[in-house]
């Protein structure tokens, strides 16, 4: 059968708006649902992170480095406690604060004595640090409102006590240690036949002097009375 030119414009217009329905156009969705977008979820970079308070580092402070050729400073000799006595021959660092033409070096002269300007001659032999640095205070009063003055003993000479009389070995004995009356007549020796056991003297120098103290070895050795201990310097007489 013959289609006239007419009829086939017709054809052709139904056959392309077919073809146009099943094929879907690009611009369209694909689905006619219509698509809901979720909320944009932040990044995990994003994420605000608790921020830390900044830590501050307290800066350490260097170690103080000791300064080259700076004197150390004195200490007391090894034997020299706050009641050791000065004996004659210790090496005394006596310090007057702010002063440095009466800070002296000094040793104890035999007779028992130190010199200081202004001062002049004291007595040391006898006396303990403090009981030196007070009488050095009041002396220095005359010149200075308020003296302040530390007395140090650097070096003491090693401690004797002396022994004479009727005794076996009477002489200069050491003195090592805390040694009783009892313990330092039997380093002289024990008693002589006559010794007079009850009227055993000592004498003790001190500040003020030559103190004479009595002593009974028959009560001593029964436990009657205070122990009596050797001092430096103890001159002790049997008759």
């Amino acid at each position: 059968m013959k289609i006239s030119a007419a009829a086939s414009i017709p054809l052709v217009i139904l056959l392309g708006a077919g073809l146009s329905a099943q094929t879907p156009s690009s611009s369209r969705p694909a689905s006619s649902t219509p698509r809901v977008s979720s909320p944009a979820q932040p990044s995990t970079t994003d994420r605000t992170q608790p921020t830390s308070a900044p830590t501050t580092s307290t800066p350490t402070s260097p170690a103080p480095v000791p300064s080259v050729g700076a004197n150390p400073a004195p200490r007391s000799a090894p034997g020299a406690t706050a009641d050791y006595r000065i004996v004659p021959g210790d090496k005394l660092n006596i310090q007057v604060y702010k002063d440095q033409n009466l800070s002296q070096q000094l040793q104890v002269r035999p007779d028992g004595k130190i010199t200081l300007p202004l001062v002049g001659d004291v007595r040391a032999e006898g006396r303990t640090s403090a009981e030196l640095r007070d009488s050095l205070i009041e002396s220095l009063k005359e010149y200075n409102t308020n003296p302040v003055v530390t007395v140090i003993v650097t070096e003491t000479v090693p401690p004797v006590f002396y022994v004479m009389g009727e005794v076996n070995a009477p002489g200069t004995l050491p003195l090592k240690g805390q040694i009783s009356m009892v313990q330092a007549l039997a380093m002289a020796g024990g008693f002589k036949d006559f010794a007079k056991k009850k009227d055993i003297i000592i004498q003790r120098k001190g500040a003020t002097g030559v103190t004479t103290i009595p002593f009974n070895y028959n009560d001593a050795v029964k436990g009657k009375g205070s122990m009596v201990y050797v001092q430096p310097g103890d001159t002790i007489i049997v008759p």
